[in-house]
């Protein structure tokens, strides 16, 4: 049964590594009842599903600058100094997110400053954090530790959305978001124990890494030369753009599902069901070799799920029901745990690939990119999803999202054959 669960060893292993996991975890959590509590507001204040996806749109433009000059700052500086200064602003942004709340402003404008400003930092810590891993665990540890730092977001999107829902409707939106501040201090705490990680030597001798826009030039070359990285990214995109269907959520809980609040409140956790599922089971992950072909697989389950889930909510239709229908909310929540599962094990093979197959002084640069990718991503699908619901309905908006992903999966691994067979053992960018 060992050999089933999540392997452990680089908890036991590095004490480091165990603080900056435990912080992580409970800032998630907390991370997650903003991101649930923030998406009721806006619908609230405009009872609208593309006002919920311009959340995306708002935090798009700095999550994509900021990630990728963070990405580079974070090769020519100390990683530990970058995380805890990202940290400390995405800390006073969140703070900033009560500040509104008990003020009572009930401005859309203002969580969309907000959230983008959060966003922007998050798009610095999270490369920073990331490129930290290979330097506390042993490189055969990495996907075991990619896979435990999957499960403490999959609780996070487990208990996020459904606490943060219930929080909203029992009392109200300044507390539930204070929780989040509070826990991300955790978070601050264990990255303010790392040890110094300054940039280790690369290129000619005395040569010193240097920020900046050319440094980031530098990286962009040599992710488009490696097309196995770049698939990590591309497979990615496809079903974070296509398919992502957090947006629709309160739309649907109103119009479809019936329930309000806390049913979209369970669609989110159905998600996350499936994604915890995946990762407290991905004792086998870390045993496969082929794990480009594991990505491919699991990005074309993603879609089929939620091409699945969108023809329940096609059927249901929108009928404004006053009561929740179970049978769809069932049929739903089913198709959107296979999906967060798929998601799960993709996400693993993707981070793993990376790290392993970029060198130590780029890897700040490549993770910067991925920041970019998995953030960006899913609020550029927040948009998309949002437009589609708008004009067609969010089941045929879930539905064709989710045929268009699993259709361009394919399509990508037709046009870099090589990605099926990358070998762990041997990684190659």
């Amino acid at each position: 049964m060992s050999s089933i669960f999540a392997d452990i060893t680089p908890l036991r292993l590095s004490a480091d590594y165990r603080r900056l996991w435990a912080g992580q975890a409970l800032a998630n959590i907390g991370a997650m009842l903003t991101t649930t509590a923030v998406s009721l507001q806006v619908y609230d204040l405009t009872e609208s599903s593309l006002a919920v996806g311009m959340l995306g749109g708002f935090a798009l433009a700095p999550v994509v600058l900021l990630g990728l000059w963070g990405g580079a700052v974070v090769d020519a500086h100390d990683r530990r100094k970058v995380a805890l200064t990202a940290s400390g602003v995405m800390w006073l942004a969140t703070f900033g997110i009560v500040v509104q709340a008990y003020a009572g402003w009930e401005n859309v404008w203002a969580l969309y400053g907000l959230v983008a400003a959060q966003a922007g930092a998050a798009s610095v810590s999270s490369p920073a954090r990331s490129a930290i891993i290979p330097r506390l665990v042993a490189m055969d540890q990495l996907p075991a530790a990619n896979a435990l730092n999957t499960m403490t977001f999959s609780v996070a999107t487990l208990c996020g959305p459904l606490a943060g829902a219930g929080l909203v409707a029992s009392v109200g939106y300044g507390p539930t978001y204070l929780i989040d501040a509070v826990t991300f201090t955790a978070a601050l705490y264990a990255i303010f124990r790392l040890p110094p990680m300054p940039p280790l030597a690369s290129g000619a001798p005395g040569t010193k890494p240097v920020a900046g826009w050319r440094s980031v030039a530098e990286g962009l070359r040599f992710l488009a030369g490696r097309r196995n990285l770049l698939m990590t990214f591309l497979t990615d995109m496809c079903a974070m753009v296509l398919a992502f269907p957090r947006t629709a959520f309160p739309a649907i809980a109103a119009v479809i599902l019936g329930g309000g609040k806390p049913t979209a409140g369970v669609l989110g956790a159905c998600l996350a069901v499936g994604t915890l599922a995946a990762s407290v089971l991905s004792g086998p992950v870390g045993r496969v070799r082929r794990q480009g072909r594991g990505v491919v697989v699991a990005v074309a389950v993603w879609g089929v799920a939620m091409a699945l889930t969108g023809l329940v909510l096609v059927v249901a239709g929108r009928t404004n029901p006053d009561h929740v229908i179970w049978w769809a909310l069932i049929g739903a929540g089913l198709g959107l745990a296979l999906a967060g599962a798929a998601d799960t094990v993709s996400a693993i093979f993707r981070g793993t690939i990376l790290q392993a197959a970029t060198p130590d002084h780029l890897r700040g640069r490549l993770q910067g990119v991925f920041i970019v990718v998995v953030t960006g991503g899913p609020r550029l699908g927040d948009i998309v999803t949002g437009v589609d619901s708008d004009l067609i309905g969010e089941g045929w908006a879930i539905l064709a999202g989710g045929l268009a992903c699993a259709i361009g999966v394919m399509a990508l691994s037709r046009w870099h054959r090589p990605f099926a067979r990358y070998d762990a053992r041997h990684p190659t960018p």
